[in-house]
């Protein structure tokens, strides 16, 4: 989208506007000493062009290896390769803000399966950044003026759209090569990990997306974090997830989300008032929130399905993230304490 005042074409399907909002980011361009207006202008189409090219359809593969042992005694696992194939839609462009949705389509035999899968969305120059702070715990950070010139943030949602991780960085296209690398951040455990291991509290990542000849990828940076007594890091890993444009994916994964998005949307709009209510914010369980996200996954299938009415789902929706959600977080040793007490917990049950 040129900005001000010309819409490009629309993207798989899905209008792309923006043109007011785009017409408000002009202004953000124009303080700018150490780069002409048309310079940045050129700049943030740069940018734009990158975050929107994550969209279309892929095979994926998710290839992750730890590669140091930081802790005495600590033996490195074995790599973990998995592959899937997923759709991503733009779902909104402002301008100035992408978001992306993400979904899983997968052939098994005569069936194709459909799972709503993460969220990405794409602020320029934000003045604030929801980050992972420990322990199912989120906070909203301010970003100077100083650290946002010419940055975007980009905020990952998970299944249900609870909030996963943020962080700031600038994308750059020097060589002919585009890539976002923020710094370090800290996020939750991976869900090949959280459901297997009990033995670290969170990652701190370096997350680069890179856009490439066949689509593009994205490269974490992961030191495994203990929060309990001495912090300290576990082990190192290095995780690529490749996204490799495909031919059109069945359309199951378009008509799910055309059959639901109204739902999600709501749900959107209920956590993003949950974001906004106070500083803080966390789930009341630890650990993997599957009574969460289960419930709310299991809605949105219904909707589809016609066994219930998008309001009445919404309603459902919005008691279940009430339940499991507080603005009182208390400390992040009481967070981990209590995941470490429903680990050991669900340990017990499974050996009985």
């Amino acid at each position: 989208m040129m900005r001000p005042g010309v819409l490009r074409a629309a993207l798989l399907g899905l209008a792309l506007a923006g043109v007011l909002a785009a017409q408000g980011c002009a202004g953000a361009l124009a303080h700018r000493p150490t780069m002409t207006a048309q310079a940045e202008q050129a700049k943030f189409e740069q940018d734009r062009k990158a975050i929107l090219a994550m969209a279309g359809d892929f095979d994926v593969t998710f290839d992750f290896r730890e590669t140091v042992s930081l802790t005495p005694g600590y033996e490195l696992k074995k790599p973990k390769v998995s592959g899937a194939n997923e759709i991503v839609r733009v779902l909104e462009d402002r301008g100035d803000f992408i978001r992306l949705q993400q979904i899983l389509v997968m052939k098994m035999g005569d069936d194709t399966i459909v799972t709503k899968h993460w969220r990405q969305d794409w602020q320029y120059e934000p003045a604030s950044v929801l980050v992972f702070i420990g322990g199912n715990a989120w906070e909203t950070r301010k970003v100077p003026a100083s650290q946002r010139a010419g940055k975007w943030s980009q905020t990952v949602y998970q299944v249900e759209d609870s909030p996963r991780y943020g962080a700031v960085g600038a994308w750059t296209h020097s060589n002919g090569v585009s890539q976002w690398t923020p710094p370090a951040e800290m996020r939750p455990l991976p869900r090949r990990d959280m459901t297997t291991r009990k033995d670290y509290d969170a990652v701190l990542a370096v997350n680069r997306h890179t856009i490439t000849p066949f689509g593009w990828v994205q490269e974490e940076e992961n030191s495994k974090l203990v929060l309990r007594g001495d912090h300290h890091v576990l082990a190192r890993e290095i995780g690529v997830n490749t996204y490799k444009r495909t031919s059109p994916l069945p359309r199951d994964g378009d008509d799910y989300w055309n059959a639901t998005k109204a739902f999600w949307a709501q749900v959107r709009d209920d956590w993003s008032r949950l974001e906004t209510s106070a500083p803080t914010f966390g789930l009341t369980i630890q650990g993997e929130p599957e009574p969460l996200y289960i419930p709310i996954l299991t809605l949105a299938d219904d909707v589809q399905a016609g066994k219930i009415a998008t309001d009445a789902a919404v309603v459902e929706a919005e008691n279940m993230i009430a339940r499991f959600t507080t603005t009182n977080v208390g400390t992040l040793e009481s967070r981990i304490a209590k995941a470490r007490q429903q680990a050991d917990a669900g340990s017990q049950t499974a050996a009985k």
